[in-house]
C-alpha cells in the first residue's frame, strides 16, 4: 500500500510541476505579444514621424505670403498645423497629433520686404 501513496505523491508533483510550467509558460507567451505589440507601435510612430517630417520640411519652404495666409492653426491632413508669427521676420510653425502632442516644431525667417 506503501506504493500506491507514493505513486499518488508524485502524480501531485508531475501535476503541481506542469500548472507551474503552464502558468510561466502563458506569461511568457503574454510578454511577448506585448513586446510584440510595443515594437509594431514603435515602428508605426516612427513612419508617422517621417511623414510628418517629410510634411514640415516642404512647409518650411513657403514664402512669406504663403506662410501669412496660415497663420493661426488649421487641420493638415492627419494633424493640426499651428503658425506663429512670434516677430515681424519669424514664424514658429508646429504640428500637432490628435492627442494634442506636438510632433515637430520649427522656427523659420522671412525678410519683411519693407525693412529694405
Amino acid at each position: 500500500m506503501l506504493s500506491g501513496d507514493r505513486n499518488g505523491a508524485v502524480l501531485l508533483e508531475v501535476v503541481v510541476a506542469l500548472t507551474i510550467l503552464s502558468t510561466v509558460g502563458a506569461l511568457l507567451i503574454g510578454n511577448a505579444w506585448l513586446w510584440h505589440r510595443a515594437t509594431e507601435r514603435a515602428r508605426q510612430s516612427e513612419a508617422d514621424l517621417r511623414v510628418a517630417s517629410a510634411f514640415m520640411e516642404s512647409a518650411t519652404l513657403w514664402t512669406r505670403n504663403e506662410l501669412d495666409q496660415r497663420l493661426g492653426e488649421r487641420t493638415q491632413g492627419p494633424w493640426r498645423l499651428r503658425i506663429d508669427r512670434s516677430f515681424q521676420s519669424l514664424y514658429v510653425l508646429a504640428l500637432i497629433d490628435a492627442q494634442r502632442h506636438v510632433l515637430i516644431r520649427t522656427a523659420v525667417f522671412r525678410e519683411d520686404p519693407n525693412d529694405e
